[in-house]
């Protein structure tokens, strides 16, 4: 495994499922931006998200891919918002409960109004268990979503820089 520096902290929201820190459910994911242009979720699902026992559910696996692998445009793009419009994901190993795991994705081509990122959901040992590629169209948030200013202050939640290396 390497260390990679971070470069920023990205926002979260309160009730997103991926990064939403108010969310009851949801996975409580932190996302970084690595200087080498990279983005990194960092989660650690518990037993709610079983599928067999002890093992992660396959479409929660393929949701932290997707929202890492939409996220991946935000270094080069800080105001890009992103629409899935396909994604391609691939299950290699099985995904452990209770330990701390990573998303690490970049974007692989981009130009006006798309986007193509890849991405891999790493295990602690550094073993690659799943990985995803997915096209994004690039949209604003006026048309994702109707949202009030108040709304948008929910949305964009700043945290403290807590980490300075990820290793994977």
């Amino acid at each position: 495994m390497m260390k990679h520096k971070v470069s920023s902290k990205q926002y979260i929201s309160e009730m997103c499922f991926g990064c939403g820190k108010d969310n009851p459910v949801g996975l409580k994911a932190q996302f970084y931006n690595l200087e080498e242009g990279k983005t990194v979720a960092v989660f650690q699902p518990g037993g709610m998200y079983q599928s067999y026992p002890e093992r992660l559910h396959g479409g929660v696996a393929a949701s932290i891919l997707d929202e890492t692998l939409g996220r991946a445009i935000l270094p080069m793009e800080p105001d890009c918002w992103s629409v899935t419009a396909e994604l391609t994901i691939r299950y290699k190993k099985p995904v452990p409960l209770d330990v701390p795991l990573k998303v690490v994705a970049q974007v692989t081509e981009n130009n006006r109004r798309l986007f193509r990122s890849s991405g891999e959901l790493i295990l602690p040992d550094g073993e690659v268990a799943v990985t995803a590629t997915g096209v994004y169209m690039k949209q604003s948030l006026s048309k994702i979503a109707d949202l009030s200013d108040l709304d948008l202050e929910k949305m964009f939640i700043q945290q403290e820089n807590d980490k300075e290396f990820l290793e994977f």
